[in-house]
């Protein structure tokens, strides 16, 4: 019996420093998880904002009218309205 009682004695502060050392390495790799999820929610945001004016700016053409989405593309592509100056910004703003 008292051998029992002494193995249990040494066993106890074994476990709860075993405890301690996975409670530890899990609250570090929750950090690291927590860590990435939040870069990726930066992520997804920036892309939603992007995509949000994006939406915003297809809305506004829709409530121009189907002329003024035409004469849009048609200006991307280079064309131009006849004796319609065109002015071009080269300094990259």
């Amino acid at each position: 019996m008292n051998h029992r009682k002494h193995y249990t004695r040494r066993l106890i502060p074994v476990v709860v420093v075993l405890l301690f050392c996975w409670l530890f390495f899990s609250l570090i790799q929750c950090q690291i998880t927590i860590s990435s999820k939040r870069q990726e929610l930066a992520g997804v945001q920036e892309q939603l904002s992007v995509q949000l004016a994006k939406n915003e700016e297809l809305s506004r053409s829709l409530d121009d009218g189907e002329n003024a989405i035409i004469e849009r593309i048609a200006r991307d592509e280079g064309y131009a309205k006849p004796n319609e100056r065109i002015w071009v910004d080269l300094s990259g703003k």
